[in-house]
Formats: C-alpha cells, sequence, structure tokens
C-alpha cells in the first residue's frame, strides 16, 4: 500500500539526515505542513533544537503580498520556528531523496484568527465565542479560508495536497491546555455545545424556520441536565431526544448544506490554482455533523468532489470510518461510468508516547486494507521515537 507519513519543515530544515531517514522508512510520500496551527513540537534527533514553539497559526512559506492586497483577513507568516520559505526548502530536500511531496494544510482552525478578528469565531447557545473555531457560515471566513487553500496548497514541488480541518469546528478540539472534560458529554452534547449562533448563523436558522433566540433557548434546556449528570446521547437520534426532531433537522440542514458547499469551494480553488493531476484529499469523519480537524462529511457527497479522504484510524476506529467510504467507492466501481476511484488512505498514530501504537502496524494496516483502505497515513514521522520509527519501517517491510 502507498504509504505517506507526516512532517514539519522544521524537521527536515538545518537536518541534513532528514531525508534520507525518512526515505528508509519504505514510505514513497511525504504529507508536509504548509499551513498549521499554533503548537509544541518535539523534534528527538535534529542537530540544532529538541523543541519547536510554533506561538501561533501560520504559513510555513512566504505568503503571496499580491494575492492578499486588500483582504481584511489573511495567513500570518511564520516566526522563527519557520523563518523564510522553510516548506519549500523542505520539500526541495525531500524530494532529492527520491520522496513525493504533497501539502498539509489546516483551515478552519486559528486561535489568533479569532482574537484578532472576534467576529469571525463561532459563538455557542450561551454566548461564548470559540476563538480556535472560525465559523465558515461568515462570508468572509469561507472566502479567506477557500483562498488560503488554494495557496497553501499548491506549493512548489508538490503533486497533492491534503486538507485538514475543512468544515465545521466546534468544542472538543483544540485549545491551548484544554480543561473541558470535567462533565461528560456525548456525541449528541457536543453537537450541541458546537452549534453557532453568530449572527449569520442566526439568519440561517431564521431563513430554514427557526426563531434563533427560541433555539439557543433550547438548546440550553436540552443540556441543562447533563451539566449535573453528564450525557451520554449519541448519534442523530441523540441529538432528536435533546432537541427535538423539528430543531434537530433545521440545524443538521443548515450546518450541512454550509459544510458542504465550504468543501466545494475549497476543493476548486485548489483544483482551479493547481491544475489537472493535482490531488486533493480531505481528512474527514463519515458522521456529517461532527466536527474537527477530520471534518464531519457525507461519504456519497465527498468522493464526488474530492480524490478522496483520509480517516483516522487508529485505536480500533478503522471499523467504524472505513466502510461508509469503502461502500460508495465500490458502488461507484460498479456503475455503468464509474469515476476514477477515490483514495481511501487510513490513518495510524505511529508515536507510542502521544498513544500510537507502530508495533501493531503491520497487522493494523492488513485489516484496514480488508475494510477498504488504499493507502496508509502515519502520523507523525517527526515526533516519533528511534524505536518507533524501527517499528514503522520493519511494519512497512512486511506489508510491501
Amino acid at each position: 500500500m502507498r504509504t505517506s507519513v507526516f512532517l514539519y519543515p522544521w524537521d527536515v530544515v538545518g537536518d541534513p539526515d532528514a531525508p534520507a531517514r525518512i526515505a528508509e522508512l519504505g514510505v514513497q510520500q511525504v504529507t508536509l505542513a504548509s499551513a498549521y496551527h499554533s503548537t509544541r513540537a518535539l523534534t528527538p534527533r535534529h542537530p540544532r533544537h529538541r523543541v519547536v514553539t510554533a506561538e501561533h497559526a501560520a504559513v510555513l512559506y512566504p505568503p503571496d503580498p499580491a494575492r492578499w492586497a486588500g483582504h481584511d483577513l489573511r495567513p500570518y507568516p511564520a516566526g522563527d520556528w519557520a523563518p523564510g520559505d522553510a516548506h519549500g526548502e523542505a520539500a526541495a530536500a525531500l524530494t532529492d531523496a527520491g520522496l513525493d511531496v504533497h501539502t498539509w494544510a489546516i483551515l478552519a482552525h486559528s486561535s489568533r484568527l479569532g482574537a484578532e478578528h472576534p467576529a469571525t469565531s463561532v459563538v455557542n447557545a450561551y454566548g461564548d465565542r470559540y476563538p480556535w473555531a472560525p465559523c465558515i457560515a461568515r462570508p468572509e471566513v469561507a472566502g479567506y479560508l477557500t483562498e488560503l487553500a488554494a495557496e497553501a496548497a499548491v506549493r512548489p514541488g508538490a503533486h497533492g495536497t491534503e486538507l485538514e480541518s475543512c468544515g465545521w469546528y466546534g468544542l472538543a478540539h483544540l485549545h491551548a491546555h484544554d480543561k473541558i472534560a470535567g462533565v461528560g458529554l456525548g456525541d449528541a452534547a457536543q453537537y450541541l455545545m458546537s452549534l453557532c449562533f453568530c449572527s449569520v448563523c442566526r439568519e440561517g436558522y431564521e431563513g430554514l424556520g427557526a426563531e434563533p433566540d427560541e433555539l439557543a433557548s433550547a438548546v440550553r434546556r436540552a443540556l441543562e441536565p447533563g451539566w449535573a449528570a453528564g450525557s451520554a446521547e449519541a448519534g442523530r437520534s441523540g441529538i432528536e431526544k435533546l432537541l427535538g426532531a423539528d430543531l434537530a433537522a433545521v440545524t443538521l440542514d443548515w450546518r450541512g448544506g454550509i459544510a458542504r458547499t465550504f468543501q466545494e469551494s475549497a476543493v476548486a480553488a485548489v483544483r482551479a490554482a493547481a491544475g489537472p493531476g493535482f490531488q486533493v484529499l480531505l481528512h474527514a469523519d463519515p458522521v456529517p455533523y461532527h466536527t474537527g480537524a477530520n471534518a464531519g462529511v457525507d461519504p456519497a457527497h465527498i468522493l464526488g468532489v474530492a480524490d478522496g479522504v483520509v480517516l483516522p484510524c487508529a485505536g480500533g476506529a478503522a471499523g467504524t470510518v472505513l466502510p461508509p467510504f469503502a461502500d460508495h467507492r465500490s458502488a461507484s466501481a460498479a456503475s455503468a461510468v464509474p469515476a476514477a476511484s477515490p483514495v481511501l488512505a487510513a490513518n495510524f498514530n505511529v508515536v507510542s508516547g502521544m498513544g500510537g501504537s507502530p508495533a501493531s502496524l503491520a497487522e493494523d494496516a492488513a485489516r484496514a486494507k480488508e475494510l477498504g483502505a488504499t493507502e496508509l497515513r502515519l502520523y507523525h514521522a517527526g515526533l516519533a521515537s528511534d524505536a518507533d520509527l524501527t517499528a514503522v519501517a520493519s511494519a512497512l517491510s512486511h506489508l510491501s
């Protein structure tokens, strides 16, 4: 199976041994961050540093001044953690080592954007603002993120891209030093806490027949018992149980339509900038109302828009997330006029210190292939220990 590892530019820039070390793992591709959120990352083998602190969401290349002239919202250049064209320098070194480079662009996740432009953020039913979560229903936000997708995806030397956070962001993922797990919120309550009540979303609900203040009150009433005892409700039926079928339908219709439009626009913008032959994948979740890095999508819709998806399969999740996409992929292949077969990339965490399981990679990958996966993604070769990378190389040699 074709395999790609995730990397940051700072894993490569300044470390002349990094490209060969990655190639020796037996992978064919690197998914290299070009636009990324704030993070603190370990670099266990770098000759010059051990910890890189990315202070805010930034692009890891010089943004084009002409592209962003006249825009109120624009990408933030990186600081000293990725100076100059760090992405381009790393991409060139990896290409010279015989690796195919694809970009990795984070879209709807930026605390600095929310801090400097408060009106761009999701606002929950209590009036709390989520500065890390841009509201994709707002035209200025969708326009900015679509433009960012085109620029961050199509970097020199890249043959494709993976768009992360290409959809709604919500409560659960992630903010600095998160302390939100004190009360257990099930799938349905997480959804209610992720509903946006900014001015644009309020107008959207009203256009679908729900009075926004009454809807917000209904959300608060539905959540109230959970603050005392937690909530285990899950699935669409759980949302309908908490909120009522009619109001649940309004929110799902509004958010689903916005997400689909945004995803279509982002993919179209990348393709227009890149030209033919450039692969566009989305990090995705098969439950349309899920929020976060792996944006909720309708599998049938998104496989007709993008060239495929990257799916979170660690911890036994493959059996849940792969079949909905595999079923649609099989149906497309059997149709009278089959489309190009979409990529279903199973993403596994191989950093044991972060809960990954590199020792079981061969078994996990084989299971994912049985469930319909066509490729592998491994998170994250720059963060993994030497022992983790040795286990990855051994697993990939057996798979080949």
